[in-house]
């Protein structure tokens, strides 16, 4: 799923392998087989179908939708990304902009299932974790909010704790200089899977609450504690958000 880039990421040794690490650092993410390019069109085609049928609820802090030209560094939790995608595209509707969105995925095999999802939904999915290729993608991130892309993550994502905050966000704001966006949604009906996560599926016809609060600014000058105290306010807003 989408994956954070922990702030400590560091990238295997080389192994020569034709799907691993490079002999110059670099890791290359699998290809995806037919059958998982497949797999990806028809989850993008559950996913629009049902997000069709739900009764939505927006709630919108003011300064994310009216500075026109601000991207954003956009959170949330692991277990709410089915509607994830959907949520970036009300949003910039209501901006009246095209949506301009780079996500982080895992590098691993299933990763690239999700990743070919988000390429449906027109989203530009960078591959990478705390296990690989993490470096590479705090690069790619940074390179694309320089472009003025909206950046997306989960930041407690790809292994846990559900709910905490891992502290790679926070070393991407400051680096970017982009504010973060927590922003939650809450289900009515839903599945919730026995992951570590509790991962949610919404049901068709569910009422589902929508929520984006006041972004968060990181100083480019934060000190090691400073980072820690906004992680940990970063933390409370997500789960001020956060109804299950």
């Amino acid at each position: 799923m989408m994956a954070e880039v922990r702030s400590k990421s560091q990238t295997r040794p080389p192994t020569g392998g034709p799907n691993g690490p490079k002999s110059n650092g670099v890791v290359v993410p699998h290809p995806l087989k037919w059958h998982q390019r497949l797999a990806a069109s028809l989850i993008y085609g559950l996913i629009r179908a049902v997000a069709a049928t739900l009764r939505y609820q927006w709630e919108y802090h003011p300064s994310v939708v009216q500075d026109g030209n601000q991207s954003f560094i956009f959170c949330i939790w692991h277990n709410r990304l089915v509607l994830s995608l959907i949520m970036h595209r009300d949003y910039s509707h209501r901006r009246r902009q095209p949506p301009r969105l780079a996500a982080i995925v895992s590098a691993s095999k299933d990763g690239g299932v999700v990743a070919r999802v988000m390429e449906h939904f027109g989203v530009h999915p960078v591959r990478g974790s705390s296990s690989r290729r993490g470096p590479q993608a705090l690069l790619e991130l940074t390179t694309l909010a320089e472009r003025d892309y909206d950046i997306a993550i989960t930041p407690d994502g790809p292994r846990g704790p559900c709910y905490v905050v891992q502290p790679g966000v926070i070393s991407l704001a400051q680096i970017t200089g982009r504010p973060i966006v927590p922003a939650s949604h809450t289900l009515g009906w839903k599945i919730r899977l026995k992951s570590w996560d509790r991962f949610q599926i919404p049901i068709p016809f569910s009422r589902v609450r929508m929520r984006f609060t006041e972004p968060l600014h990181i100083p480019r000058d934060a000190t090691d504690a400073e980072r820690e105290l906004l992680r940990q306010q970063l933390e409370h807003r997500l789960n001020a958000l956060t109804e299950d």
